[in-house]
């Protein structure tokens, strides 16, 4: 297994680990769990340097500050992307 393998199946569990992170936020967002509480409190402090543009992006347009928050299925697009392009990136480079 040469550099490059290596460093595609990091990034490939970076980018696996913020899906299941988000994905775990938009759950908790649905449950009575308080933001004092620790795991939630770990959460959020993972993945509000990703949603938390997104979000503010989202309430300056025209459409954005509904009652729905649609900045997780942005960020997984956005970082799906990212994760294609650093991949190719690697594998181009290698």
């Amino acid at each position: 297994m040469n550099f490059a393998n290596i460093l595609i199946v990091a990034l490939s569990f970076f980018y696996r680990f913020l899906e299941f992170m988000i994905f775990v936020r938009v759950i908790l967002s649905w449950l009575p769990f308080g933001r004092d509480n620790f795991i939630v409190k770990i959460v959020y402090e993972i993945t509000e340097p990703i949603l938390g543009p997104i979000r503010r992006l989202i309430n300056k347009s025209p459409i954005g500050g509904g009652i729905l928050d649609f900045s997780p299925i942005i960020a997984f697009f956005f970082l799906y992307y990212i994760f294609i392009f650093l991949e190719e990136a690697i594998i181009y480079f290698s």
